[in-house]
């Protein structure tokens, strides 16, 4: 095997926890991996050495080494005890202690060169690994180096902190190819981190904090407790344990290096430029270092600086007194080109409340605002609270509440709980009190399991104020919706609120109220869900609510289940341009993906996964709850892209709404993993995930077949998996409660269903009449249409009318061509083939051969495949392979499909 080869495939079969060689490693045996501490550099050697199947010898060089003349080789010398050579280096070593140190014995010099490399040409084939190479004493390295020249077969494997491929040639090969580790994955960090059973936000914040480190996001798990707030910061103070990492890490370039680090920490957007400022001439060389430590990512193009891990500047701002950082924000305030951020570091340098700081910085967040830069504005109205002098109670109010709603927008919970403290901590007025635990309340998102204490609080602050009561009503009708999953209780409260919103003429909360009264009722299939949110929208008269909890983007959800995909478009458009600019990420999400959707059913796959991708992007980006997201993700990379990454998305949706106690997306994650399974061809692992939807559905109390369509999807699976008199049952029942409700979008699906079951069943003519059928009502929603057209090309092959299968093929194929439906367009594609290949005579009947018909008709009598092998003397392998063949030909899935196939097909040359 070529030497590139050789390594690209062991690091290749190593798995996720090693990086990848790049193809371009050409010709290579020698191979250096760097990164910062705690990077898995030792794992990843190791690993790598073992899969290159030769015995590894490791060195591991420790820092009291790094100053011992030739420390390293007598590590060798001593790890090789048995062989000749090693003893003789090991004497001279002994004879020349000091050397080659000392300039002068070039001859004992020459020995130690000529023993070592002896040693190496001597030594059993293997894969010398050296750990820690960055305290691999000089005399050693150049010996080696020397020595390795000479034996260019043997493989060698060097793991160091740090190193510049670019400042020369490494001791282990002039040739040696450079991988820097990279940081893992947020996957790879949530399955590092799947012992702690942590929330998958949680998971994400440390991904983010620890940049893929994996010892520093275990350290960060490990904390025992959460540590306070720094500074109402929105980063707390790293534990113990990761200090220490992150000191070592720093450690790795000078102070001038981190101060200048330091700095770039405390501005919440450093540059080149800013940085240039702050050092001068001896910026490129500092951030060189910082760069090559794995500290900082810089962006050549536009100039941005971004810390490899937040934890970083984290810990560098921990460090500064008080005072210490004041002076450096007051640097900064000078330097900065910026004057927002020059208004932020002027606010930070203060030490004491001023009014004319407070007024200067709540000036400065209302441009933020204005700007767009939602985080920085939540970011200087709390400042601007916390500068306002205390004897001033109105105006910190005021101020803090401002605060409250802008960390609020932008899900800054701990910016969003120090602002609620200011406003509690004053003698303020029950309106104000209630407003600022509602804000925070509404700051955690779908995250309200955790919310007990804070409602009873903002009860008891409500209490005698129908109009404040009826809107911490309003909230406790969306936890109990979306996590306690019980729509009925969730109906009364927010009942309740519309009710006392409206007596105090509060038309916000009562139009707010009376959204979430008919989403809950189309959920039950009440008969006043229309009506209900008729009088929402009536009432709606301001913008100044979150763009999901509007009347409008109800009636945008409402449309889309009833198929009305132009109206539904209609309304959410606005709703996306409302949101993005007041800077709400949740409502923002909840409108793309809302869009995502649309563009799904509508046909237009690119756009769905234009509007899909940015809501994921902005879900991760933001630390939003990753149900809802990963669910649209799921339904349109499923459908548009890929079914393995939909599959993946699914499931890491299903996770995370578990453990957030989201029943709603975990039942829609759980439907979308079923789907995906099924078109798949896993059934049985689709009927674990769809039947646990139904459970769900039941269990909160779902009647309406158009708010998640599962039911043709589990009757589909059931038919498939030959369970035939429950997926009939689940039809009827579903078609009746659909009628009923006037939901006529839920049927063409229903029909298609129900087709594959007349087709289990035999009767094909019934099948393709009724595949015909929905087909033609399925014009408007034209994926939908192709997986009808696919489904009559199986069931007219079935029924051994080629033409008409492949015609329906060829149209399903050119449907979902057209429309950029990957997966879909692959599968038709690929039962076109098939035809194609096939006899042309529409009569012609399958051939088995005589040992084929004979196993099928066995296994259409009952006889399992042991019975089977024993009667014709043959093994069950054999017996499973055949059984797979005659399926094949015969186009079927189960031996229920076969008991009813198998006897009107007759051997070769037969025409029965």
């Amino acid at each position: 095997m070529p030497d590139s080869a050789m390594w690209m495939n062991a690091f290749h079969k190593a798995g996720p926890e090693l990086p990848v060689v790049p193809e371009d490693a050409h010709g290579t045996r020698r191979v250096v991996l760097y990164g910062p501490p705690g990077s898995g550099r030792t794992t990843a050697a190791g690993a790598l050495g073992r899969r290159l199947g030769r015995p590894v010898l490791r060195l591991a060089p420790r820092p009291q080494d790094a100053g011992v003349p030739c420390a390293g080789l007598l590590e060798l010398a001593l790890a090789l005890p048995a062989l000749p050579a090693a003893r003789e280096l090991a004497a001279v070593l002994d004879e020349a202690a000091d050397l080659p140190s000392s300039p002068g014995d070039a001859g004992a010099a020459l020995r130690l060169r000529r023993q070592t490399a002896a040693l190496l040409r001597e030594a059993p084939p293997m894969t010398l690994v050296v750990d820690n190479a960055q305290w691999l004493d000089a005399p050693s390295g150049a010996v080696l180096g020397w020595a390795l020249r000479l034996t260019p077969d043997l493989p060698v494997i060097a793991a160091e902190r740090t190193w510049r491929p670019e400042a020369g040639g490494h001791w282990c090969g002039e040739g040696a190819y450079a991988v820097r580790v990279p940081a893992l994955t947020a996957g790879q960090v949530a399955v590092l981190l799947s012992p702690h059973r942590l929330p998958p936000h949680e998971v994400a914040r440390i991904h983010a904090r620890s940049g893929g480190n994996p010892a520093l996001a275990l350290a960060l798990a490990d904390a025992s407790r959460p540590l306070p707030d720094r500074d109402g910061g929105s980063e707390p103070a790293l534990p113990p344990t990761a200090r220490r990492l992150v000191g070592e890490w720093l450690d790795e370039v000078p102070a001038q290096a981190r101060e200048l680090l330091t700095l770039a920490a405390l501005d919440d957007r450093p540059d080149l430029e800013l940085l240039g400022r702050l050092a001068g001439p001896a910026v490129d060389d500092l951030l060189a270092q910082a760069e090559a430590a794995g500290l900082l990512d810089i962006g050549r193009a536009d100039g941005s600086v971004r810390f490899t891990a937040s934890a970083i500047g984290t810990e560098l701002v921990t460090r500064l007194p008080g005072r210490a950082r004041r002076l450096l924000h007051s640097r900064l305030a000078e330097a900065s080109h910026d004057t927002l951020r020059r208004d932020r570091h002027t606010a930070l340098a203060a030490d004491t409340a001023d009014s004319r700081t407070a007024r200067h910085t709540e000036r400065a967040a209302g441009r933020a605002r204005l700007r767009g830069e939602h985080a920085l504005a939540a970011e200087l109205s709390l400042l601007a609270a916390e500068r306002t002098p205390r004897e001033s109670t109105g105006l910190l109010t005021d101020r803090a509440l401002t605060a409250v709603r802008d960390a609020a927008h932008c899900g800054d919970l701990p910016r969003s709980r120090a602002a609620t403290r200011l406003v509690l901590e004053q003698d303020s007025s029950p309106a104000h009190r209630v407003s600022a635990l509602l804000a925070l309340l509404d700051a955690s998102g779908q995250r309200l399991n955790g919310a007990d204490e804070l409602f009873a609080e903002a009860v008891h602050e409500a209490a005698g104020r129908p109009e404040l009561i009826a809107q911490v009503l309003l909230r406790q009708a969306v936890r109990a919706n979306v996590n306690e999953g019980a729509p009925a209780q969730a109906d009364a409260l927010a009942a309740q609120a519309a009710a006392l919103a409206e007596a105090a003429g509060e038309t916000t909360t009562a139009a707010l109220a009376l959204t979430m009264r008919a989403r809950i009722q189309r959920v039950l299939g009440s008969p006043g869900a229309d009506a209900t949110l008729d009088r929402a929208l009536s009432l709606a008269r301001t913008t100044a609510v979150a763009a999901n909890a509007t009347p409008q983007h109800l009636a945008a959800r409402h449309a889309l289940f009833d198929d009305r995909l132009s109206d539904a478009r209609g309304l959410l458009l606005p709703l996306l341009v409302q949101a993005r600019r007041a800077g709400d990420a949740e409502g923002t999400v909840d409108v793309l993906r809302g869009l995502a959707e649309v563009e799904l059913r509508a046909g237009r796959c690119a756009r769905a996964l234009d509007y899909a991708a940015r809501a994921q992007e902005l879900t991760d980006r933001a630390g939003l709850p990753s149900g809802p997201a990963c669910y649209t993700s799921a339904l349109v990379e499923g459908t548009a892209s890929r079914t393995d990454l939909a599959l993946a998305r699914a499931r890491r949706g299903a996770d995370a709404s578990r453990q957030e106690g989201n029943r709603v997306f975990l039942s829609r994650n759980l439907f979308a993993l079923g789907h995906l399974l099924l078109v798949t061809g896993r059934p049985k692992e689709a009927l674990e995930a769809l039947e646990e939807v139904r459970d769900l559905e039941e269990l909160q109390q779902v009647r309406d077949p158009s708010v998640l369509r599962w039911h043709p999807e589990l009757a589909e699976t059931l038919v498939v998996l030959g369970h035939l008199d429950r997926a009939r049952s689940l039809l009827d029942d579903t078609r009746r409660t659909a009628t009923d409700l006037g939901r006529d979008a839920v049927l063409p699906a229903l029909e298609r269903t129900r087709a594959l079951l007349d087709a289990a069943r035999g009767d094909f003519g019934t099948a393709a009449r009724r595949l015909n059928d929905a087909a033609d009502r399925l014009h408007d929603l034209p994926l939908e249409r192709g997986r009808t057209l696919l489904a009559l090309s199986h069931t007219e092959r079935r029924g051994r009318r080629r033409a008409a299968a492949r015609t329906a093929a060829r149209s399903a194929a050119d449907l979902f061509t057209a429309h950029r439906a990957h997966p879909w367009a692959q599968a038709a594609a690929h039962t076109l083939s098939r035809l194609e290949d096939a006899p042309t005579d529409d009569n012609a009947r399958p051939r088995l051969t005589s040992a084929e018909q004979r196993c099928a008709e066995l296994a259409a009598s009952g006889a399992s495949n042991r019975d089977i092998a024993t009667a014709l003397t043959v093994s069950v392998k054999t017996v499973e392979a055949t059984l797979t063949r005659v399926y094949r030909k015969l186009g079927l899935h189960s031996r229920f499909q076969l008991a009813h196939t198998v006897t009107r097909i007759g051997p070769p040359g037969s025409r029965t």
